[in-house]
């Protein structure tokens, strides 16, 4: 069933890609960390200084899941309620869709923060397997936060986000979701010395303090 997934969304996608390629290839970097860690915040203070798009794959899928007609709304609200991760085809073409249309409406918009993923091994192979050669991962921006604290913050979030999964049930299934399948990642990817480790436990303008300081130094 993936496959046909697969091929149908591929099909949607138009290959941008490889021409603008021939430009610029899109600039990566991964933002990564618990649920309620704050990476969209971070990003968003991260676009307002620096020439970053944000793509949030949550975000992506949740727009693909409440799109009228959409084909995977319903087996992406499935893996949203259950905390579980979407099949990664799904999330890949939504994310490269983004980049294509990004930089085909600007050319100069080529460095993006996706946020979010990969969050397992099979999202990194998926995405290897993809878009090899057709994007440069810089680094991972790796946001370190406890589990209490993610939860605590999801909860306040979920007074006013209306999003389904801000409760305590499922919020306690993406933690272990988490645990088990991103954080190996994230250590496979410090083992290549890409992964810049920040604690996102304090205010958002001292995690943004340290953000500044890694962005500054990549540039």
């Amino acid at each position: 069933m993936i496959g046909r997934l697969f091929g149908s969304l591929s099909q949607k996608v138009p290959s941008l890609l490889y021409r603008v390629s021939q430009v610029m290839k899109p600039q990566v970097v991964f933002v990564l960390g618990g649920p309620g860690a704050g990476k969209g915040t971070q990003c968003s203070k991260i676009v307002e200084s620096y020439k970053y798009t944000h793509l949030s794959a949550g975000d992506l899928l949740r727009e693909e899941r409440n799109r009228e007609g959409s084909e995977f709304g319903q087996l992406i609200a499935n893996y949203i309620k259950e905390g579980k991760i979407v099949p990664v085809e799904i999330t890949i073409n939504l994310l490269r869709k983004a980049m294509e249309e990004t930089m085909q409406k600007d050319e100069k918009k080529f460095r993006f923060l996706i946020d979010g993923f990969p969050r397992n091994e099979d999202n990194l192979q998926g995405w290897n397997r993809v878009m090899d050669g057709k994007a440069d991962v810089k680094f991972v921006l790796f946001f370190d936060c406890s589990n209490e604290v993610c939860i605590n913050r999801c909860l306040e979030r979920g007074k006013s986000s209306g999003r389904t999964d801000d409760n305590r049930e499922s919020l306690e299934k993406r933690i272990q979701t988490y645990l088990q399948s991103t954080r190996p990642i994230i250590d496979l990817y410090e083992k290549q010395g890409k992964v810049c480790t920040i604690d996102a436990s304090r205010s958002v303008d001292e995690v943004f303090a340290d953000v500044k300081a890694i962005l500054d130094k990549e540039d």
